[in-house]
């Protein structure tokens, strides 16, 4: 009897579940309202670290676990000393010719890191990952000592000699995607190797070429020697004696200097004593000084301002650029480190989808494991599933060693050293979506504008060409010949005491002259015995190849500069409208996920209620989870895709900064004080 009504049951459940899975299909094919409800308590429920879902309610919602964790921050943060290094100055005549040591490296990671870290994990937002980057991501700790790199160019110039230029590549050495990445450096420098035609490879430029610049540093030389010299005389009437001593004491005092309308001054002093042992002299020992004082003008090549201080405006232009290429550094920075943080995101999350499939094909294998021992099921059944459980304990290893990569990446760009204890310490990324991108809804015109007006290699472009400009003015100084025009003025003086030796005639032996060092000073500077000159010299070159080359050189090389200047504005243009493409085409594929999850998610509520029927068995609403799962995983990295296509058309309109709440400031002092 038991059996008849068991049997008479199975063709109204059969058919129960027909006209339910009919209904269920009409229901799916309307766009849903709202998602359906979850299949098992871990579809719904996120681990305890995972980031709480957002809620649509009206009423006030409850702080997330970000926004607990960034509000303990705000007071917790130690003081951190910010990055400044000033040119050695000092009062101390001796300063200038005494080694100068920077101040040493400080390679502590900033006192942010360790307020983020509880219970042995990592609980990092998208504003820390970016302030830990400002504060310790070596590429830009690197870049900030361009600064004063430059300030020593600008200080060598000032004293007439060429600038040494400071590289403003950007680097990215600590922000790479994997492992197979290297450091990567841009630079305008020129090529080298083998494709490059210059001596060894190198190819040197006309930038800053022209006339020889004199050093404006004031120099001071000094020269003295005491002489001691014994001769044989073969002709004793030329000195007296049939050996000549004489004793020869001298100093030289010289000093020079340059200016830079191309004037040039000189001082030298020479003083003199001699002592001998000849009859013949009538003062012995003698005293003798000479003072000259020349002063020249360049009137033709080397002259005027522009031509002598062009050093000192390239080394200004380079601050310039320098102080754009840190903002473009940290921008190209911050962009990457919120690409790592929307993996690390995608990782976080798809490694959650693997541990949530595995444990529902493990109660899955159980369940049916125990519907076997009743025989009430094949056993291929159990082996199908055991199957699945390989496959997803597979999938769940590939996920966390994704996620381990993830994790290890965004260490490396948010620290300065190596912890073994961070290291191994699991990150936990709080923010599951970034904010709302404005730049989807612009025009592209509206976008390329904004690019035109922020991107620093817009404004570094524009500076190069007013370097080359002003280098083509220098330089047609060096085509003209060199004139300029002197005066010159010299006394003399000369002084000692009588010879008591002297043998010849008493007029002879008599001296008006002053007996010591203070009379030969006073005759040297009283216009006693004065010399003065005026004169000019005229240098031509009468073929002038070299100047022609390099003058006509430089234009042919400031064309150049105009054609990688246009080709940049195309490439900026370009930039933008495939960013904007990029993030039109990544929101699509989001809503099209979003969509087919939510779909997906249908499919696998209908396959339950009706394996809970009878009408499906286990296996279908096994093989319908994974696809749930495999929708979500791809809904996941959608998301990530869009976050990050956001992330570059901030980019390349040069809003990072703007759009992350980053300071300049805060960048090239390394401490974040602007929350």
């Amino acid at each position: 009897m038991k059996y008849s009504i068991r049997s008479a049951a199975k063709p109204v459940q059969a058919i129960a579940a027909i006209m339910l899975l009919q209904v269920n299909l009409l229901i799916a094919a309307e766009p849903p309202q709202a998602q359906s409800a979850p299949a098992n308590n871990q579809t719904t429920q996120p681990a305890p670290e995972a980031p709480a879902p957002a809620t649509n309610s009206a009423a006030t919602p409850a702080p997330t676990l970000a926004q607990q964790m960034q509000q303990a921050q705000q007071n917790a943060i130690a003081p951190q000393h910010p990055f400044h290094i000033e040119l050695p100055h000092s009062h101390n005549p001796l300063s200038p010719y005494r080694p100068s040591e920077a101040p040493l490296l400080d390679l502590t990671n900033s006192p942010r890191l360790e307020n983020l870290i509880h219970d042995g994990k990592l609980y990092i937002s998208l504003h820390d990952a970016i302030a830990l980057a400002i504060e310790n991501n070596l590429d830009i700790a690197s870049f900030r000592y361009n600064f004063p790199i430059a300030q020593t160019d600008i200080l060598r110039t000032k004293a007439g000699s060429p600038a040494n230029g400071v590289n403003t590549a950007i680097v990215q050495s600590s922000t790479q995607g994997g492992f197979g990445g290297g450091a990567s450096s841009g630079g305008g420098g020129s090529s080298s190797g083998s494709a490059a035609a210059g001596a060894g490879g190198i190819v040197t430029s006309t930038l800053g070429a022209g006339t020889a610049v004199a050093s404006f540093d004031p120099f001071l030389n000094f020269k003295s020697f005491v002489d001691h010299t014994v001769t044989q005389e073969g002709n004793v009437f030329q000195t007296g004696v049939a050996t000549f001593k004489q004793n020869t004491i001298e100093g030289l005092a010289n000093y020079s200097q340059s200016f830079p309308m191309g004037t040039g001054l000189q001082v030298a002093y020479e003083g003199q004593r001699f002592a001998n042992n000849s009859p013949y002299e009538a003062i012995n020992p003698s005293l003798y000084s000479n003072f000259q004082v020349t002063l020249s003008q360049q009137l033709l090549a080397g002259f005027g301002i522009s031509t002598n201080e062009r050093y000192i405006h390239i080394a200004k232009k380079n601050l310039q650029i320098t102080d754009l290429g840190f903002r473009a550094q940290v921008i190209a920075t911050i962009t990457q480190v919120e690409n790592i943080y929307w993996d690390l995101v995608n990782a976080y999350q798809d490694e959650q989808l693997k541990e949530r499939s595995l444990a529902f094909a493990q109660r899955t294998l159980q369940d049916d494991q125990h519907q076997l021992d009743l025989k009430a099921i094949p056993a291929m059944q159990v082996t199908t599933d055991q199957s699945q459980v390989a496959t997803s304990e597979g999938d769940l290893t590939v996920s966390r060693a994704t996620l381990r990569l993830n994790e290890l990446l965004i260490k490396n760009a948010i620290t300065k050293t190596d912890s073994p204890v961070i290291d191994e310490m699991p990150v936990i990324p709080l923010d599951k979506t970034g904010a709302v991108d404005p730049n989807a809804s612009k025009s592209i015109d509206d976008l390329i504008a904004a690019a035109e007006k922020n991107r620093p290699d817009v404004a570094e472009d524009e500076i190069a060409m007013q370097e080359a400009q002003e280098s083509l003015k220098s330089i047609r100084s060096e085509l003209l010949p060199t004139l300029y025009v002197y005066g010159f003025y010299a006394g003399a003086g000369i002084a000692g005491p009588k010879n008591p030796d002297c043998d010849l005639s008493a007029d002879e032996c008599t001296s008006v002259l002053p007996t010591g060092f203070g009379g030969m000073f006073q005759n040297t500077f009283n216009y006693s015995s004065p010399e003065y000159q005026f004169g000019m010299n005229l240098s031509i070159n009468l073929r002038n190849r070299q100047a022609k080359a390099d003058q006509f050189r430089a234009s042919l090389e400031f064309r150049q500069k105009q054609i990688t200047f246009e080709e940049q504005k195309k490439f900026i243009r370009f930039d933008v409208r495939n960013s904007l493409f990029a993030l039109q085409q990544k929101q699509a594929l989001v809503e099209a996920a979003t969509k087919a999850r939510d779909l997906q998610q249908h499919v696998f509520d209908v396959t339950q209620q009706e394996q809970q029927l009878g009408a499906k068995s286990s296996s279908d609403t096994l093989a319908a989870e994974q696809q749930l799962t495999l929708s979500e995983s791809l809904l996941s990295s959608a998301q990530a895709a869009f976050e990050k296509a956001k992330v570059d058309i901030d980019r390349a309109i040069g809003e990072t900064l703007e759009r992350t709440g980053v300071s300049i400031d805060d960048a090239k002092s390394g401490v974040v004080s602007h929350e």
